[in-house]
């Protein structure tokens, strides 16, 4: 108990720590229907009607895209409704966006669906949990923001083997109608008794939404601040080396390991990500997050240039584990930093621009890895330069400016 009678955000009793709970599941559910559900999308909508991968695969990138540029704009939609119906907006977008592909048997079906996605994105993305977990959690932050993003992780380990178990048991559209029920089931509750900003009577709450003047500030201004750029240069280009990566990886390791050893390699990658995140969430806030992202992005770029060099399949899947090890970081860390150098604020424009630029450059990653792999034939310099890509980011990171005025 502190002296004014509240709860300590560091007790487990702080309602705090629910709304990181609901934060977990929401992720979980987004990224689960939103990010990892497209591999499925793309193998049962080609298996029904025999669409042209590119069909499928453009619309996916499409909704990405859109996505990261909506982010930049989340701030000003949170500065004129609360989080909480905002989040609501979104999770309608999800679910017609899932039911829509239930029943999608003609191209413009699937790209509305996908653009459904997209807003489901922009209303239940990292901006919004951020921006409410930073209201609720001062000395704390580091800690529920690497536990609710956790449920990131948690929606390709859980959402994902769900959905595959669902097809093969009542079909495509049976699976994505029981999917999307179960996940309104869990969510209304969620979001109606759980996901809520502090009382201002707490101390310590920061502001409890994005200001009107901050929404209002020139976005031109903030793009022409070295203080930006030294945050969201060095996650865009780390962040397009690990999607790249993330993406090619089985192609990268079968050659040395098989098929079936290079799956498992994956499954250590994803894992070591949750106990990575975690790891970093207990000691995180009393880092500099600045430092932790320049020794993320290093121990990356090493274990790069050794499965660039290593064909034993032990080697790699210890290169692979330190890989993984910061891959939930690199999302964990931008709003820490964005928190200390930034006005309050500003903080949910600074990251929403942050997070679509990010986003953006992050979504041609797969491709660039690709094209360099056709121009020299192997997997050798597309790693080389992901590695250069992660030093490079860990340079400009630990560029420190004065306190950005943004």
């Amino acid at each position: 108990m502190s002296s004014t009678g509240t709860i300590e955000e560091s007790s487990p009793r702080y309602a705090g720590w629910r709304v990181v709970a609901a934060c977990f599941l929401i992720e979980m559910f987004l990224f689960g229907f939103g990010l990892y559900g497209h591999a499925l999308y793309l193998a049962e909508l080609q298996r029904l009607y025999s669409w042209p991968t590119e069909l499928i695969s453009t619309a996916s990138t499409l909704s990405f895209l859109l996505g990261s540029l909506l982010a930049v704009f989340t701030s000003d939609a949170l500065a004129s409704m609360s989080p909480k119906r905002f989040l609501l907006l979104g999770l309608s977008a999800l679910t017609a966006s899932t039911t829509l592909l239930a029943f999608t048997a003609s191209a413009w079906q699937l790209y509305a669906a996908y653009l459904l996605m997209a807003l489901g994105w922009m209303g239940m993305g990292t901006v919004v949990i951020a921006t409410v977990l930073s209201a609720w959690f001062d000395r704390r932050r580091g800690l529920a923001i690497s536990l609710a993003f956790n449920g990131a992780t948690f929606g390709g380990i859980v959402i994902a083997p769900v959905l595959v178990f669902l097809v093969g048991a009542i079909g495509f559209t049976g699976a994505m109608l029981t999917a999307t029920a179960a996940m309104l089931a869990v969510l209304l509750p969620v979001v109606a008794f759980l996901f809520r900003l502090p009382p201002s009577k707490f101390p310590w709450s920061r502001p409890r939404l994005p200001e009107t003047e901050a929404a209002d500030r020139s976005r031109w201004l903030l793009l022409r601040s070295l203080g930006f750029w030294t945050v969201s240069a060095p996650f865009a280009l780390a962040l397009l080396a690990q999607v790249g990566f993330i993406v090619h990886q089985i192609a990268i390791l079968e050659p040395a390991m098989g098929r079936s050893f290079a799956a498992v390699a994956v499954a250590v990658t994803t894992t070591m990500a949750v106990i990575g995140r975690l790891s970093l969430g207990l000691v995180v806030d009393r880092l500099d997050p600045r430092a932790a992202t320049a020794a993320s992005v290093v121990s990356q770029a090493a274990a790069l240039f050794v499965i660039a060099q290593m064909t034993d399949p032990g080697v790699l899947f210890i290169a692979c584990a330190v890989y993984g090890f910061s891959i939930g970081n690199l999302i964990t860390l931008p709003p820490l930093i964005i928190h200390r150098e930034f006005e309050p604020a500003a903080f949910g424009m600074v990251l929403g621009l942050s997070t679509g630029i990010g986003g953006v450059i992050s979504a041609l990653g797969p491709g660039l890895i690709g094209l360099v792999r056709g121009a020299t034939g192997g997997y050798f310099a597309p790693l080389m330069l992901c590695l250069i890509l992660k030093l490079t980011a860990a340079v400009i990171v630990l560029q420190r400016p004065r306190r950005s005025q943004a």
